[in-house]
């Protein structure tokens, strides 16, 4: 007995925020999940902004471990799954996100136009915001000049944002890097020009992406 009850303790001092699962819903747990999720993109922010020393590396193993337990979980209910996956495909987004934001911050910037990406933070946003108040917001704009992956980041990050204010699905980095580029090259090769410039504006609610050659740039 006094061998359960010493391991019980070092289980506390070690992993407190552990325990109280046994004692909650799973309602409360996504909760949680969701709740946890909000600090690591605060967090992250703070780090890219230069106010951190070191990545917020225990708060996203807290959200992996949640999100884990979960998608392996069979009792959710359609509803609780749906809750689920979609932050889970938040923090797919956002992670690779970090990944590359991360990646600048190391390296340093490779060239001048690099600095249009910046490091940061991504922003954060602790509730969905009204159709009203998600119009408002000014029309964001955006520079590509070369085909490098990177300089996408900035971009995505705007729509992103637009896209987690007006309640629409984010969509994958790969897939919108791809599409950037394929635009990008159709402009340049009918304009003849260099640079593109993006704006992110929202029209009806949804998030438009307008792209038009500068050849005074």
């Amino acid at each position: 007995m006094l061998y359960f009850h010493t391991a019980a303790i070092r289980l506390i001092y070690f992993t407190p925020w552990l325990l109280p699962r046994l004692l909650v819903t799973i309602d409360e747990e996504l909760a949680l999940l969701e709740d946890t999720f909000r600090r690591l993109k605060i967090e992250y922010d703070i780090y890219f902004a230069g106010r951190a020393k070191k990545p917020p590396v225990d708060t996203e193993s807290r959200v992996q471990y949640l999100i884990r337990i979960h998608i392996e979980n069979s009792r959710l209910t359609f509803p609780q799954r749906f809750r689920l996956h979609a932050t889970a495909q938040k923090y797919s987004v956002f992670s690779d996100l970090w990944r590359r934001k991360a990646k600048i911050k190391e390296e340093g910037y490779r060239r001048p136009e690099d600095t249009l990406l910046g490091v940061g933070g991504f922003g954060h946003l602790d509730a969905p915001k009204s159709k009203e108040v998600a119009e408002a917001g000014e029309p964001e704009s955006f520079l590509i000049f070369t085909s490098d992956v990177i300089e996408v980041v900035a971009l995505y990050e705007a729509v992103v944002r637009a896209r987690e204010a007006t309640g629409q699905p984010l969509g994958a980095f790969d897939a919108f890097a791809s599409f950037v580029q394929i635009k990008s090259n159709q402009i340049r090769t009918q304009f003849h020009c260099q640079t593109v410039e993006y704006t992110v504006m929202v029209e009806g609610g949804k998030v438009k992406l307008k792209a038009r050659a500068r050849k005074d740039v």
